[in-house]
């Protein structure tokens, strides 16, 4: 047992006196020690019952012959940070949550890890963090929000409160129908309804294999919920001291393009590409956004969730066969990268694990023959105004997808906002904000602000949307975001002028401002960065670490 570093002989006495301190008794000393990483904070929605669940976790721990030792993760709701200065914090949060698991278990030598996450960057800092200590490790997340309803019946969720906003602004709706949706948008604890960043993440881990099946689908607060939890915490104990799981092994290469597959299948929200890339750097794989761009172009769209499908939610996938449903679906027309024979922590291959499953309402997960698209939910584009890549959601797509407008520039999403609500943008403008990227926010915003502005106001199908920063997976309409290299660095998107024309061909996977290459080295010879002050000794050191979203946001020393 690695824990034996900190338990056994005589040279321990100390360290076991200690851990007598917290209650263990000689016995203890001679079973596994587990780690039960919890990310229970209060204040957001899909954590604050997780105290309840690490407890259920515990007892099954004990009951199956190990030690249970709890730790906490800090966490960001990324709803509640939006559109102020505090959505700079967010993406930082993931690389602090990264390193408090690596700091917590190799501090302490824990044998086996069960990650207890649900939202946004504490899923992905989970898993990077689980990498770099690589023990048996399980995830079991919190479980997605139930849908809402409104008084006629309609369904609605996180993205139809922000757009509820545009929708007041212009007129569409009045004081009472903004009232309504507030108090019906979120109507229990849990991750965010739809195939938003949260879900779309706990998704994926079900399909790399590090989660039980129904870990993205089942809803929070329910005891099929509270089962998982059980059967996820037994398991853990059966592989804790099995080096065959350790997490490294589980996520590999082949893992890592299941969960790409997965996403493109699925539509999942363009945060997963930054943060696979960022997971795939800690499991030592290489990945590329190109290989990105491969997987899109051979992996059908079979699957519109909540904000692409308005009335179609997580808790409808989970109901249609899950996961495993869309990963059998989709097994023989993937272009060769899905791979049935990747292992998983349940202890039977990927394959084994999906090859009963069925689709049980194909009005929610389509078959190959009547997908929504050949392509994926997910693209890269390339060109002079992204050498090194941006993302788009190409599931989130209202409008056409090739498109060519004037730029409308501004510096920050703050301006944006204001811009935006003030009427500045109108049809067939390409909006571009910038100097939000890792370094120029610094923390890369999300901007389902401006874009749910752009949507509520009836732009959304006439109007672009190109950022450095990055989108809430609630964000639909043609918004491109991860623009690479970033303002902040001297990349295109800072020398871009209002009235410049850019041209966006999603289907050739192209973004291109149309200057002549003379007008191009002109402005990059007379560029200056325009950087914001920052007070935060932390985000100004993230700001000197951070890589462009291109390299997943990841911090270099």
């Amino acid at each position: 047992m690695r824990s034996n570093i900190i338990k056994q002989g005589y040279t321990r006495t100390p360290h076991r006196s200690l851990l007598r301190a917290t209650g263990l008794k000689d016995s203890d000393f001679y079973k596994p020690f587990i780690g039960v990483c919890n990310s229970f904070i209060e204040i957001i929605p899909g954590h604050f019952f997780l105290n309840k669940y690490a407890q259920i976790a515990k007892d099954e721990i004990r009951k199956n012959g190990c030690v249970p030792f709890e730790f906490n993760t800090i966490g960001v709701d990324d709803g509640i940070a939006m559109g102020h200065s505090g959505m700079l914090y967010s993406l930082p949060s993931r690389e602090i949550i990264a390193n408090s698991v690596e700091s917590v278990m190799n501090a302490h030598k824990l044998d086996a890890l069960l990650c207890m996450p649900n939202c946004d960057k504490i899923v992905p800092g989970m898993l990077m963090g689980a990498l770099r200590v690589n023990v048996p490790t399980i995830f079991v997340s919190g479980g997605a929000m139930k849908k809402g309803y409104t008084k006629d019946g309609s369904p609605v969720d996180l993205a139809s409160a922000f757009e509820a906003v545009g929708k007041y602004e212009s007129g569409a709706i009045d004081e009472e129908t903004l009232k309504e949706i507030e108090c019906a948008a979120c109507p229990s604890g849990g991750s965010c309804s739809g195939m938003f960043t949260a879900n779309s993440m706990n998704t994926l881990c079900e399909a790399m294999g590090v989660a039980l099946p129904g870990n993205g689908t089942v809803l929070a607060l329910t005891p099929e919920r509270e089962e998982l939890v059980r059967s996820a915490a037994k398991r853990l104990c059966e592989i804790a001291l099995d080096e065959r799981y350790k997490i490294r092994n589980i996520i590999t290469q082949k893992s890592i393009q299941n969960a790409l597959v997965v996403d493109m299948a699925m539509g999942g929200s363009s945060n997963t590409i930054l943060h696979m890339l960022a997971i795939a750097r800690e499991a030592e794989v290489k990945l590329d956004l190109a290989l990105i761009n491969k997987i899109s172009q051979n992996v059908a769209h079979i699957a519109k969730i909540s904000p692409s499908r308005s009335d179609v939610h997580m808790q409808d996938v989970g109901r249609a066969g899950g996961v495993s449903a869309v990963m059998r679906e989709i097994a023989n027309a993937s272009g060769g990268y899905l791979s049935l024979d990747a292992p998983s922590v349940t202890g039977v291959s990927m394959g084994e694990l999906v090859g009963a499953s069925e689709i049980k309402d194909s009005d929610v997960i389509r078959d190959i023959k009547n997908a929504y698209s050949k392509v994926g939910g997910l693209a890269v584009l390339f060109g002079n105004l992204a050498e090194q890549g941006c993302v788009i959601k190409t599931a989130g797509i209202v409008g056409e997808r090739k498109f060519r407008g004037l730029a409308v520039c501004f510096d920050s999403q703050d301006e944006a906002i204001e811009g935006i609500s003030s009427g500045k943008v109108k049809a067939g403008d390409v909006v571009v904000i910038r100097y939000e990227g890792p370094k120029g926010g610094p923390g890369m915003q999300e901007m389902l602000s401006p874009t749910s502005l752009i949507m509520g106001r009836g732009l959304g199908a006439s109007v672009a949307l190109i950022t450095d920063g990055r989108f809430s997976g609630a964000t639909r309409g043609l918004s491109i975001g991860h623009v690479s290299p970033e303002a902040a660095e001297g990349g295109m998107i800072g020398l871009l002028r209002d009235g410049d024309e850019i041209e966006i061909d999603v289907d050739k996977f192209s973004i291109n401002v149309l200057l002549s290459e003379s007008e191009i080295a002109a402005r990059k010879a007379s560029f200056k960065p325009n950087l914001k002050p920052l007070s935060s000794r932390w985000l100004s050191q993230y700001r000197a670490l951070v890589q462009n979203a291109s390299k997943g946001a990841v911090l270099e020393g």
